[in-house]
């Protein structure tokens, strides 16, 4: 009767376009600490697996002949909304505990939550990279469940009728990994708010609880059980994260928890259609942590198969703990029945319309996989391909690069080369350095014309991106000579003083040109074009000139 009821009081669309929402702003804010005393596993530990390195080696070779190992991701991702998604609290990473909260997100009673319409525009950008088909008409929902920091005892997400489904991501596996192209299932992506943040203790006797976190926007991400391997699934997460940057809906920072990763792990014999029990890896915050706990938790099934413990595999919630290199039980797992669904009685159904849909897609970047295709058919290597598109602000200052000089090649090899070895060296960003892409072609081509040599190119390179400036400039300030008329008085000066040398040249030791060259290098004090140089050296010497 209750789900009848609650269904049929969804009438009030939201029409999502042309008309926008604001929530209104909340001055109430509260502070609030609350101490709880760890509760001990629900399960009991099973024995501990006493697997080596070399033992976990050989393990997965086993996985490659006789089983086969499902994985499957489930990928959250915090919207980088100025609010959050119900109310007006904004949401800054390391703020004070419990600093921007108020009652809607605290769930206090009689409090209305109002929906923050950039969420459904960062859903349905999200939703149309990823290939998928849109909900045009879609609902909230409350998901029970009781966790300490969950301050309403219900999460607002989406069932049964997500916004976005059946779509797919495609990717490149970097050449060290096999390489290759693949393609990922995503079977939905629905919108949801987020928990708050439980504070643990050293000694674990009490968790304090900050709500902060409470109420900001989430989009989650369900792949398809594609991926075989942990490296595919770190892969994988990769993608999403360079996706949701390319796409500015979020900062993808795993460390802050902007991205953040659930594994579902299984495994069977080759052949059998069946799929094994699956085991859930909870918030992974790294793309080495999910590749490393998916390695060890498929090592570990398989140890209990080949052992005839399969049945010791249990539906259940691991972690991983990084200084053991393990995963550990940390709950038996929830079944859909459990958290009790029933449509969020107090916000309405969300109701796309095709323009609105249609302007959400003529906004959309050029994304990683196209850009990757595009640097493919200039015919860049794979490996300067994944390290140039990986970010979308490189990938930027490639692209103003080539528009001022043609050589790809040659700018691809300085980005990858002296400029990422400045930038890690001085932990600074590409948008931080003081070189322009504009300059960067003006320098290549001036390298390539041979105005300046590639020693000296390095040497401007480094103080254009330490200090700015232009090229011409520094080839001014530097007192280079390229004049082809004051070289060439060089080149009579040191013929006339070496006729020695010079009768031996033109008796068949070409060899000589390299010590005419020093002499000439010697007298410019190192200033003197080296291309331009030797192409008048050579007239010279030659008779030519």
């Amino acid at each position: 009767m209750a789900l009848t009821f609650f269904r049929g009081i969804q009438t009030r669309p939201i029409w999502l376009y042309p008309s926008a929402f604001v929530a209104t702003k909340h001055v109430f804010y509260c502070t609030m600490k609350s101490a709880q005393t760890q509760t001990e596993t629900l399960e009991k530990r099973q024995p501990e697996l006493k697997a080596s390195a070399n033992t976990q080696s050989k393990t997965l070779d086993i996985v490659l002949t006789n089983y086969e190992a499902i994985i499957g991701l489930e990928t959250h991702v915090q919207l980088s909304t100025q609010t959050k998604a119900f109310c007006s609290c904004p949401y800054t990473y390391g703020s004070q505990p419990n600093a921007t909260v108020c009652p809607i997100c605290m769930g206090l009673p009689g409090a209305l939550p109002v929906l923050n319409s950039k969420v459904i525009e960062y859903a349905v950008r999200l939703g149309l990279a990823l290939n998928c088909k849109l909900s045009y008409n879609s609902k909230f929902d409350r998901k029970q469940y009781f966790y300490p920091d969950l301050p309403k005892g219900y999460q607002i997400s989406q069932f049964d009728i997500p916004i976005a489904t059946g779509g797919y991501v495609d990717l490149d596996l970097p050449v060290e990994f096999g390489g290759g192209h693949r393609r990922f299932g995503i079977t939905r992506v629905h919108m949801e708010e987020d928990a708050g943040k439980l504070l643990h203790t050293g000694n674990g006797s009490y968790s304090q609880v900050d709500l902060n976190r409470a109420g900001v926007p989430l989009l989650e991400i369900v792949s398809e059980p594609d991926m075989r391997t942990g490296i595919e699934a770190a892969e994988y997460a990769a993608e999403v994260q360079r996706l949701v940057r390319y796409l500015g809906v979020s900062n993808g920072n795993m460390q802050e928890g902007s991205l953040r990763c659930d594994v579902n792990v299984s495994v069977r014999p080759i052949g059998q259609l069946e799929f094994g029990t699956k085991v859930e890896i909870k918030n992974l915050n790294s793309f080495s942590a999910v590749q490393r706990s998916i390695d060890f938790e498929i090592a570990r099934q398989v140890l209990l198969h080949s052992q005839g413990h399969g049945d010791q595999i249990v539906q259940e919630t691991r972690l991983w703990e990084e200084g053991a290199q393990k995963t550990v039980t940390m709950r038996k797992k929830e079944g859909l029945a459990d958290y009790r669904y029933f449509p969020e009685p107090d916000l309405p159904e969300v109701v796309l319309t095709k323009e609105y849909v249609d302007d959400v897609r003529s906004s959309l970047p050029e994304l990683p996989e196209m850009k990757r295709r595009r640097y493919e058919k200039m015919g860049l290597s794979m490996q300067d391909i994944l390290f140039l598109a990986n970010d979308m602000n490189v990938a930027d200052f490639f692209d103003t690069t080539i528009a001022k000089c043609a050589d790809v090649k040659l700018a691809a090899n300085w980005i990858m080369g002296d400029i990422a070895a400045y930038m890690k060296n001085e932990k600074l960003s590409i948008n931080e350095i003081k070189l322009t892409p504009q300059e960067l072609g003006e320098l290549i081509a001036s390298i390539k014309s041979g105005t300046i040599s590639g020693k000296i190119g390095k040497e401007i390179l480094f103080e254009l991106m330490a200090k700015g400036g232009t090229v011409k400039g520094m080839i001014k300030e530097k007192d280079l000579i390229v004049d082809p008329l004051e070289i060439g008085k060089l080149v009579d000066k040191v013929i006339a003083e070496n006729p020695k040398q010079l009768e031996q040249y033109r008796s068949g030791k070409t060899k000589l040109q390299g010590y005419f060259a020093g002499q000439v290098m010697k007298e410019s004090k190192g200033k003197a074009n080296p291309g331009l140089l030797n192409k008048i050296l050579v007239e010279k010497l030659n008779g030519k000139s």
